[in-house]
Order: structure tokens, then C-alpha cells, then sequence
């Protein structure tokens, strides 16, 4: 009896060949030439990763001539502000990538740590090590930037990474890559350590996803189409970086004041990335004293209000651009200054209502009291959450791990900002003298 298909081929059936000989040739390359990453001494992999920061550096005017043709094309094709803010690079966007790859090289290497040993009663000593992925495939929409850190976080934990960005940053991409592989070149590193899928359409994107046997892990980031597409088809494992609908629950016992700076910095401090708050939830009992302040405070910073009818006059009043919301509002992701509001009778509502929405990202309470900050931290299902502190610190570098890869919404092998450690698996080394089994 013939054994079955296998998933993987199954899915390959339908998958364009020239797509598939594409994202075969590269993975090989990669892996490769993760063999010598895995063996690379931490001082070998933080001169390449300087060398790469210096390089960006350099070729600054470079890659941002190529942005501009992204962005062209972005506007042409009616790209949203949001989005073409992600999108874009310039000198100062490009010294903050290159300062990440430094402060990357300075982080301690996780490769070769013992997580846990212990020597057996019959004289068997085992660890349990840190190693490398392998090949780690990288599917991520209009955020350059991602290239970058991806690549350098592969690099550091001894992973190659193959890189599938959006159409939308192709060009930025083409030039991100040319300028990491050369300096990896000029450091003696195979340059196939950072490989780039450019071209082939979502073909080549659904090749990658089921090339099991050449990639170890498949990592997406984007919009939740993107996520959910990778999900369901991938035959390749994954770690899912979900999207951020986050929320700010403001309780009654909150500091009116405190609760102001953070819902407007969780908002407008920058609306297009992930850790951004989408949604504001007041409760009653302070709702008439705390909606005319943030209203006009989100006003002020550009933000319009996305709210029943019951909150229609305390927008009029504060000056706020104001919409009648939905429920469907409630489950956006705004990615712009934009932000739904409602009133909440009491905390129970404020975790009923998040239960509802949230996307296990980010979640905040503003409160001084501590049994309502107890059950809020208790109760919340989410990567991260937080109290009294703005969403926007979800991120790897702000807890400092460096970069971050994503912040990983699922509950299997990382959860949160993904850094060096959650790019490395385990092997269980095992040494003995002789010993057999009875």
C-alpha cells in the first residue's frame, strides 16, 4: 500500500514550478549556510553584525533612492498615510535601523546557553542547550525596517532567514539586502545567510510556506489576512505575530491626569504600528469628568473618535472629530489616528468587552486601585499587560532584548516580543562513561 501524500506536496501541486525550483534553490542555499552560522563564535557574528550596521550607514543615499520609488508607487496606488509612514526610510529612519543591528551585537548570545542540566544518579550528565533554528522564513508586509532586524536577529542567534517582504517595499528591499549580504561577503559569511523571495507573486509566498524539509520555521507579520493566510497554509511550522487591536481601560479608581498622557501617547505617539491602542474604554462613574479632557486631547493630536450616540455630545463639546462606531470599529486595527471609544458600568464589562475584541496582543489599565490592577492583570488573555504605562511599550527594544522578529500572540514556544531566544530551539546533550540501560 502506497504510503499518503504528504501536506506539503499536496499543496506544492498547485504551486506555479518555476515558484517552487525559486524557493527551492534559496532554502538550499540558506541552509547551507546556516551550517556555518551555527558554528560561528559570538565575536565573528558581532563584527559581521557591525560591519552590516556601518554599511546601512554608508549607503544611506542608496537605499533611500529606492524607498522613494516604493513610495511613489505607494501614493500612485492610493497607499493610506498610515501606511506609507511604515513604509518609509530616511537618514534618520536609517541611523535608528543601523543603532538597532549595534545594540543587537552588544546583546549576549543565546546559542550554547544551558537552559538546564543536572547529573544522574547513575553518573549520566545531561544539559539542555540552546541552538539555532536552522532556516527561518520571513513573510512580512510594508515595513522595511523588518528586513533589516529580522535579518540581524537570524544572523545573532546563528539562524539564515529568507526574506518575503511586501510589494509595496520592493524596492527598499532589493536594496536593504544588496548592502547586508555584501558586508556579510566582506566578513568572510556566507552571503546566503540572508536570502531575499522577490518576485513570483503569492506563489512564491505559498512556497516558502510549504517547503518542509528546506525551512525550519516560517514567522509572519503583518495584517491579520496576511497572518491568517500564512496560518492556515503553511505546511512549514509557525509562530504567529498576531495584530494589535489593544485597549486602554480606564477604571474608576484611575488618576484623571495620568490616564490623559497615556491613552494620547498609546494613539498618536505613532498610530501606525501594532502596539498602538485602537480602543478607549471608560468607565461610568468617571466618564463625565475624564471624556471632555482625553476628547480634546485626542482632537488636538488629529484623532478621530469612533463612538455611540451617547458619547456624541462630549465630543461636540471637546472639539473631537467624531463617527458613529460599530461593532465592526471595535474589531479594527486602525493603523491611523483613529481610535474607537465606549463606557464601560464596571471592570467585569471592561474584561467582557476585551474578551470580545482584543487579539491577545496588549491590554492597559490606568488605576490606582490595586484590586481592580490585580484582576485586570489576572483575568486578561494577552501577550502583554500592562498598568499605568502606554501600549507603546510592547516592544523588544523597550524591554530591552534589542530588535525584536514580532510579538508572537500565540501561546505555544513564544509569547510577546520575539527576540534572540525565541529564535533558538533546544538540543539535550548527554555524556556518560560507559553507562548502559538495564
Amino acid at each position: 500500500m502506497s504510503a499518503a501524500p504528504y501536506p506539503g506536496d499536496m499543496a506544492a501541486e498547485t504551486i506555479d514550478p518555476a515558484a517552487v525550483e525559486q524557493v527551492t534553490g534559496l532554502a538550499e542555499g540558506a541552509r547551507r549556510a546556516a551550517r556555518q552560522l551555527a558554528l560561528l563564535p559570538r565575536t565573528a557574528k558581532d563584527e559581521a553584525l557591525q560591519a552590516i550596521a556601518d554599511a546601512l550607514v554608508d549607503a544611506t543615499d542608496e537605499i533611500v533612492v529606492a524607498n522613494a520609488e516604493d513610495l511613489q508607487r505607494g501614493r500612485d496606488s492610493g497607499l493610506s498615510d498610515g501606511l506609507l509612514d511604515r513604509l518609509t526610510l530616511d537618514e534618520r529612519r536609517i541611523a535608528a535601523i543601523a543603532q538597532a543591528v549595534r545594540e543587537i551585537a552588544a546583546l549576549p548570545d543565546p546559542v550554547g546557553e544551558v537552559v538546564r542540566g543536572s547529573t544522574l544518579a547513575n553518573g549520566l550528565q545531561i544539559r539542555q542547550m540552546r541552538v539555532p533554528m536552522g532556516v527561518v522564513g520571513m513573510i512580512y508586509e510594508a515595513r522595511p525596517n523588518v528586513t533589516v532586524d529580522a535579518a540581524n536577529l537570524a544572523l545573532k542567534s546563528g539562524n539564515a532567514v529568507i526574506l518575503r517582504g511586501g510589494s509595496a517595499a520592493a524596492s527598499s528591499n532589493r536594496a536593504l539586502v544588496g548592502v547586508m549580504r555584501k558586508a556579510l561577503a566582506a566578513q568572510d559569511i556566507d552571503a546566503n545567510s540572508v536570502c531575499l523571495l522577490d518576485g513570483g507573486g503569492h506563489d512564491a509566498a505559498r512556497a516558502l510556506m510549504t517547503a518542509r524539509g528546506l525551512v525550519d520555521l516560517v514567522i509572519p507579520r503583518g495584517g491579520a489576512k496576511l497572518i491568517q493566510t500564512v496560518v492556515t497554509e503553511s505546511t512549514v511550522p509557525v509562530i504567529e505575530t498576531g495584530i494589535g487591536v489593544n485597549h486602554v481601560y480606564v477604571d474608576a479608581g484611575a488618576n484623571l491626569d495620568l490616564a490623559e498622557s497615556i491613552v494620547v501617547n498609546a494613539k498618536a505617539q505613532r498610530p501606525s504600528v501594532c502596539n498602538a491602542a485602537e480602543t478607549l474604554l471608560v468607565h461610568e462613574a468617571v466618564a463625565d469628568a475624564f471624556l471632555p479632557k482625553v476628547l480634546a486631547a485626542l482632537g488636538a493630536a488629529g484623532v478621530v473618535v469612533h463612538a455611540g450616540p451617547e458619547l456624541e455630545e462630549h465630543a461636540e463639546a471637546a472639539g473631537a472629530a467624531y463617527a458613529l462606531s460599530s461593532d465592526e470599529d471595535f474589531r479594527t486595527e486602525w493603523y491611523s489616528l483613529d481610535m474607537s471609544v465606549r463606557t464601560v458600568p464596571d471592570l467585569d464589562a471592561a474584561l467582557d468587552h476585551i474578551r470580545r475584541f482584543g487579539t491577545q496582543h496588549t491590554e492597559v489599565i490606568v488605576t490606582e486601585d490595586r484590586a481592580a490592577a490585580r484582576r485586570f492583570t489576572s483575568e486578561v488573555d494577552a501577550a502583554v499587560v500592562m498598568v499605568n504605562a502606554s501600549s507603546r511599550f510592547t516592544d523588544g527594544g523597550e524591554f530591552g532584548f534589542g530588535a525584536e522578529i514580532g510579538i508572537s500572540t500565540q501561546k505555544l514556544h513564544a509569547r510577546g516580543p520575539m527576540a534572540l531566544p525565541e529564535l533558538t530551539t533546544t538540543k539535550w546533550v548527554v555524556e556518560g562513561d560507559g553507562q548502559i540501560r538495564t
